[in-house]
């Protein structure tokens, strides 16, 4: 199996899984008593205030670090907070992540991260294309992953970017996969609601989320061939 259909394959594998946790939410609506579960977790956080938001940023910020896949929890922000503050709390927790590692891997475990940057042959693709081309790589990697959101924070702490301009655009390059999985989880929590929507609101959901799916695809493919033209497209 070639590079590239390995990649198609992990992509068709990932959709997959957030299509089937969107089903999953919404059959458990139908089954189980999930709507009354979600008010009671929503006034606990809502209790809890600040603190409750300032918990799930540290979880999540704890968790990138540790090499734990934040899909899951991005999607369970959109179902926590609803797609406006679950975009904000998870923006800013991913950036705090990626920068912290970066910081790491340049001034603390340096040594450390070569070692592992050695045994993923990623790293020298990535590596001399940051070395071309600055900011633009990291921006079009942060669209089209080409290695996980965790090992690639600590990746990017070796190569020559300045830490201003790498945490700058990893926070905007990294909104539209943001958006899309905290929208998964907002339509997750919208029908855990149950039946209160008309059917103009369920229409505006799932106009939206399609968009959104759209948008994100178009962005990685045009990332993609963007990476392989500029010769930055790692094998494996």
């Amino acid at each position: 199996m070639t590079a590239s259909r390995r990649r198609r394959r992990r992509w068709s594998v990932k959709w997959i899984l957030a299509g089937a946790v969107v089903a999953g939410l919404f059959a458990a609506s139908r089954l189980l008593p999930v709507a009354a579960w979600t008010k009671q977790l929503e006034g606990w956080i809502s209790g809890l205030g600040a603190l409750g938001y300032a918990a799930f940023y540290a979880i999540y910020v704890v968790a990138t670090l540790l090499f734990v896949p934040g899909a899951a929890l991005t999607i369970g922000a959109g179902f926590l907070f609803g797609l406006v503050r679950g975009t904000a709390i998870v923006s800013a927790a991913s950036t705090t992540a990626a920068g912290l590692a970066f910081l790491i891997a340049r001034h603390v475990a340096r040594g450390a991260v070569e070692a592992l940057a050695r045994n993923d042959a990623r790293f020298t693709a990535i590596d001399r294309a940051i070395g071309e081309r600055g900011w633009k790589i990291v921006a079009l990697l942060r669209l089209s992953p080409a290695v996980p959101f965790s090992l690639s924070n600590y990746f990017y702490g070796l190569t020559a970017i300045r830490f201003g301009p790498y945490l700058l655009t990893s926070w905007l390059a990294m909104l539209p996969a943001t958006v899309l999985y905290v929208y998964l989880g907002a339509a997750g929590r919208a029908a855990a609601r149950g039946g209160g929507r008309s059917g103009a609101e369920n229409v505006y959901l799932a106009v939206g989320l399609g968009a959104t799916v759209v948008v994100t695809v178009y962005l990685t493919r045009l990332a993609r061939k963007a990476l392989r033209d500029a010769g930055a497209a790692p094998r494996g």
